[in-house]
């Protein structure tokens, strides 16, 4: 019988993944904590609604500005060691912020600040992070790293964190974030435990040769069609799922009359469906094909927008949520393996980085479009767009998914990245 090492991180893998997942979880732990610990920290200090809703905008802003130029940064430098700069940097800017709340000098705007700086640094650590795995192991185990790494997502960062945050907090305001500063220096420790990770080789070519790093990368993005059709659907349905999930508080409390504590479980159970999910991903990906796989996480998300439009009961949004949690994260894994498996080593952070900004302004545009909507017709109506919109987008990409679980890591001919 394996033992829970080889279980949740197989030896073969080997031991520099180990390192990467347990300072990845390491992370997510502090991450988690502040989840609940910002707002709490921005509402005691505020009752303006905008400046609650200014704390949550600092969590996508930094990704929208900074977001491409992170990507190419990563693609030119030692990653592993960009990964432990952005890391100590975001444990250096809640320093900062402690500091504050101790001496009792903390304010509304310096929260803020704070968020959007510690946000900048977590991009850049983000678009590093992102492109480690695929030079740790086989193309063939990217599809179980991943999973392991979401499930240290969802544990640290989803379950555990949030109540350990709003814990902490009760004792006093400044405990979560220094409790953070520990988790993500702690990280910043046991990833420098893995091996130098190689600058990406970008060949030999004549200074002025290239274009420009981001242009480069979203010309190769353009050319690869099915890389390409795989950012777009990410960021369509973004912004059907971000358009009902932006009003989704009002929509439990007052549509399904569930409360604060409800709402709360509602997030809960997608957890906890994610958890099954991830602990079911080595099983799928060798008994089902990633296109069938793909097709089918992309359904359920279409009948889960028409489910909540139509239900009315608390218990069944209870079991959608924890179904689409278990569909969500098993798309996130497949999504972020398959690109990772297409792109090139020298390219990995900046098509990244396009990903990750298509995610981000997806969310603006369906949280802004949720708002305007349910504003206009309602709590439901929402729902009803979210469905209409993915399933128009399903329809048309259907055959599409087929070639992007196919298709093969070869790159254009007329590009000039060179693989390592």
């Amino acid at each position: 019988m394996p033992s829970l090492g080889e279980i949740v991180a197989p030896r073969r893998l080997g031991r520099d993944f180990r390192w990467l997942l347990a300072s990845s979880w390491t992370s997510n732990i502090g991450d988690g904590i502040a989840l609940s610990a910002a707002p709490l920290l921005i509402a005691s200090m505020t009752t303006s609604p905008l400046l609650v809703a200014a704390g949550a905008m600092m969590q996508f802003l930094p990704w929208l500005l900074f977001g491409l130029f992170a990507g190419s940064v990563a693609d030119h430098h030692d990653r592993r060691r960009m990964v432990m700069i952005a890391n100590a940097s975001r444990a250096v800017v809640v320093a900062g912020l402690v500091a504050f709340l101790v001496t009792g000098h903390a304010t509304v705007w310096i929260v803020l600040a704070t968020a959007f700086l510690y946000g900048t640094a977590e991009v850049f650590a983000d678009s590093a992070g992102s492109t480690l795995l695929p030079m740790l192991v086989r193309p063939g185990d990217l599809g179980i790293g991943n999973a392991r790494l979401q499930a240290g997502y969802l544990v640290a960062n989803q379950l555990g964190g949030p109540p350990l945050g709003a814990f902490l907090f009760a004792i006093g305001s400044f405990w979560p974030f220094l409790v953070q500063i520990l988790c993500v220096a702690m990280a910043v420790v046991l990833i420098s435990r893995i091996a130098r990770t190689p600058v990406p080789d970008h060949g030999d070519v004549e200074p002025g040769a290239k274009p420009h790093p981001i242009r480069e990368g979203l010309r190769w993005l353009r050319h690869n069609a099915p890389v390409r059709t795989l950012v777009v659907i990410i960021l369509v349905f973004n912004i059907t799922w971000a358009a009902p999930w932006g009003i989704l508080v009002l929509y439990a409390t007052e549509h399904l009359g569930m409360g604060a504590v409800g709402y709360g479980a509602l997030t809960t159970a997608s957890a906890l469906g994610g958890l099954v999910g991830i602990a079911s991903f080595g099983w799928l990906e060798k008994h089902i094909s990633f296109a069938t796989l793909m097709r089918v996480c992309l359904t359920l998300e279409v009948l889960m927008h028409l489910a909540f439009a139509l239900t009315t009961h608390a218990v069944v949004a209870f079991v959608i949520m924890f179904g689409f949690g278990a569909y969500a994260f098993v798309w996130s894994t497949i999504s972020t393996t398959v690109r990772q498996r297409l792109v090139p080593l020298p390219l990995q952070g900046r098509i990244s980085s396009v990903n990750m900004v298509g995610i981000f302004a997806g969310l603006v545009i369906g949280q802004f479009l949720g708002g305007l909507i349910a504003q206009t017709w309602g709590l439901t109506a929402p729902w009803w767009f979210a469905f209409g919109g993915s399933a128009v987008t399903l329809i048309v990409m259907w055959r599409s998914i087929a070639h992007i679980a196919a298709a093969k890591p070869v790159l254009a001919d007329d590009q000039d990245v060179k693989e390592p």
